[in-house]
């Protein structure tokens, strides 16, 4: 067959070992990780997912190598742990029986050590060590390393590269970027020693030239060796991409593999982690300078989801291999999908942060698009329903299009039925955000799953009592979503104001001067744009934060582009809308005038709970989801919409 995508689906052979494809599984921290560093079943579950979906190398992130002085947050492998080799083993063979390349990601975090624990008292009372005495960010003291200490982690590099391999790993990460303990001692922000591992670059590259000659001489010559590297920190203080080409010209004689990424711990998530505020591929520029003065394969990464974009990666010569990491959450099987030109049906990583926000949450894993992630154990294949029953779904937001997909890959007769003339339920208002569209398409790649599926799909079709049971279903599920909230606040009604849900249809009417009210998540999206688009934008909250029902890894940077684009007041309630602005009432009771020709009315949704009790008695089987049920987010409606319809 002639490939759409043959860069992509081109193998590439590192040291003595050919990987299928040049798309491979980013380090993604595990979930049940055992009190003794072990890896659990759940994580082995995790990694073998991305392998069944086509990666051509899937990495097992973090490999601790020296508990001594990294704390015990993260995977160890010790033979004098029990299970530690085993579950390793395990984890390997769960990924190379899917034809995929099990990676295993060394690292030692160094300074940041128990970073990862949510539990923040054991972590304080740990010692931290680093290449030179500091205080970290936090007031958490720092002790330099001694030369036996750095001598006893080079040999715990190749001690554990040398169990790894034996326990079937074919190709190890060595992690020399992100802040941790191999990019301390390369970054002048943190190394700051005067003997012969600090000064110049070529002492402060003293420490991981030693490290990657002790892990060739632990797993062979033809064993391929991969380097991760910052390509440039992006801090004032830090090194940047011209000492970054410098750096891979020292290490490049040691390595087979030189995977470029971006930044420094704590200080550049949104450029390490890029967010849907910023580009596609915002670090690839990084990996393309440097391929031009090394002669290794290099690998870049970055917000990349695109099949285009990444097969102009690899044609171009930007780089080798390209790395996903939250992509491959949002679609496993991505890599497949390219390979069999099936790339209209992947699911797009929306970049909104909920994987990593829950893991720092509850230690779990969780993706807005894809309802098995942190639940890979329960098994990912669909099983076909014993007894087939006739489906109705009210509703074609994102949950009830995920439910009707999965309930028709079980083999139930499923209609779904959506009284406007569009699917897409809440995610159609995401159309004007350009940010957000990957939010917007999601709808319509659902929708393509679940008619592909065998669905048929009803518009200008609402669903009441009558209609469903002269449809006789088996079973009806409840997706009818929530609608705005519209406070009876005078002027609220008027010419002026547009509400946040139609403001995709009524942009036209939204002029250069505009009051957002309302500072939750959705007003504070819609602030950025307008500022964006160059608008004056004030944005108005009745509490004293912003954005309180936005993530935890989501808000930072949402509050960041909140100050570049709109002038905020909080602690302001609402009290009438004219047409100049909007007058408010601040917390001592005195009024204040917020300016803006045009009002966004971003005051919340509600369920539609009369809609819903009309329903409630409508077949023998009902289940309500979604803002339905309770106001939430796209991840639970699409969550408790598989699981309805698994449940039928």
């Amino acid at each position: 067959m002639e490939r759409k995508y043959p860069h992509l689906s081109q193998p590439i052979t590192l040291g003595n070992v050919t990987f299928r494809n040049r798309m491979f599984s980013a380090p993604m921290g595990g979930t049940d990780i055992t009190n003794d560093g072990c890896i659990g079943p759940k994580s082995t579950a995790f990694y073998e997912l991305r392998a069944k979906g086509g990666a051509g190398a899937v990495t097992v992130s973090e490999c601790m190598v020296h508990p001594q002085t990294d704390g015990s947050h993260a995977y160890h492998l010790d033979e004098s742990i029990l299970n530690s080799l085993a579950c390793a083993a395990y984890t390997a063979d769960a990924i190379r029986r899917h034809g995929a390349i099990p990676s295993l990601e060394l690292s030692h975090s160094g300074m940041y050590a128990g970073t990862y624990m949510t539990d923040k008292s054991k972590q304080k009372s740990m010692n931290q060590w680093g290449p030179s005495d500091a205080t970290r960010p936090d007031g958490v003291p720092v002790r330099a390393l001694t030369k036996e200490m750095i001598g006893e982690i080079t040999a715990a590099y190749g001690r554990v590269a040398g169990l790894a391999k034996r326990a079937g790993f074919e190709l190890l990460m060595i992690h020399g970027g992100h802040g941790w303990l191999i990019n301390q001692f390369l970054s002048p922000m943190f190394n700051r020693r005067t003997d012969e591992y600090g000064g110049s670059l070529e002492n402060r590259c003293r420490f991981v030239i030693e490290v990657l000659k002790a892990v060739r001489e632990a797993v062979g010559p033809q064993f391929p060796i991969e380097f991760r590297l910052s390509g440039a920190e992006f801090v004032e203080d830090g090194y940047d991409l011209e000492e970054g080409i410098r750096i891979a010209e020292q290490i490049e004689p040691y390595i087979d593999l030189l995977h470029v990424t971006a930044g420094t711990y704590q200080r550049t998530f949104g450029i390490t982690h890029p967010s849907m505020f910023t580009e596609h591929g915002r670090n690839v520029f990084l990996a393309a300078e440097i391929k031009k003065h090394v002669k290794v394969p290099v690998a870049t990464l970055g917000g990349l989801n695109d099949p285009a974009q990444m097969e102009e990666i690899i044609a171009s010569g930007k780089a080798d291999v390209v790395y996903m990491a939250r992509a491959l959450l949002a679609d496993p099987f991505l890599p497949r999908k390219i390979t069999e030109n099936r790339d209209d049906e992947i699911v797009r990583c929306l970049r909104c942060f909920t994987c990593m926000a829950e893991r720092a949450a509850t230690s779990t894993r969780r993706c807005t698009v894809n309802p098995l992630i942190g639940r890979e154990c329960e098994g990912d294949e669909i099983q076909a329903a014993p007894v087939k029953k006739k489906v109705l779904v009210a509703g074609g937001g994102p949950g009830g299009l995920y439910a009707a997909y999965t309930a028709a890959r079980r083999g139930h007769q499923v209609i779904l039925c959506e009284k406007e003339n569009e699917l897409g339920g809440i995610l159609k208002s995401e159309q004007a955000l350009p940010f957000k569209h990957e939010m917007y398409e999601l709808a319509g790649t659902y929708a393509l799953l679940a008619e592909r599926a065998g669905v048929e799909i009803r518009l200008n079709t609402e669903v009441t009592k009558e209609y469903a049971e002269q449809e006789n279903a088996d079973a009806l599920i409840i997706a009818v979503g929530s609608e705005p909230l519209v406070p009876p606040i005078p002027g609220l009604d008027g010419d002026n104001v547009v509400v946040v849900n139609n403001y995709y249809r009524e942009k036209d009417k939204v002029g250069e001067s505009v009051a957002v009210f309302g500072g939750g998540l959705a007003g504070c999206e819609c602030a950025i744009h307008l500022g964006q688009e160059g608008k004056t934008v004030h944005l108005i909250e009745m509490r004293d934060e912003l954005a309180v029902d936005a993530n935890v890894r989501h808000r930072p940077l949402l509050l960041k582009e909140i100050e570049r684009y709109a002038a905020v007041h909080t602690g302001c309630k609402g009290l009438r809308v004219t047409a100049d602005g909007v007058v408010c009432q601040e917390k001592d009771g005195s009024e204040v005038f917020v300016p803006g020709k045009s009002v966004i009315c971003a005051l919340g949704q509600r369920s539609r709970k009369d809609t819903v009790a009309k329903l409630l008695d409508a077949a023998p089987f009902v289940r309500v989801i979604g803002d339905a049920a309770k106001v939430s987010t796209i991840t639970n409606a699409v969550y408790w919409g598989y699981h309805a319809a698994l449940d039928i």
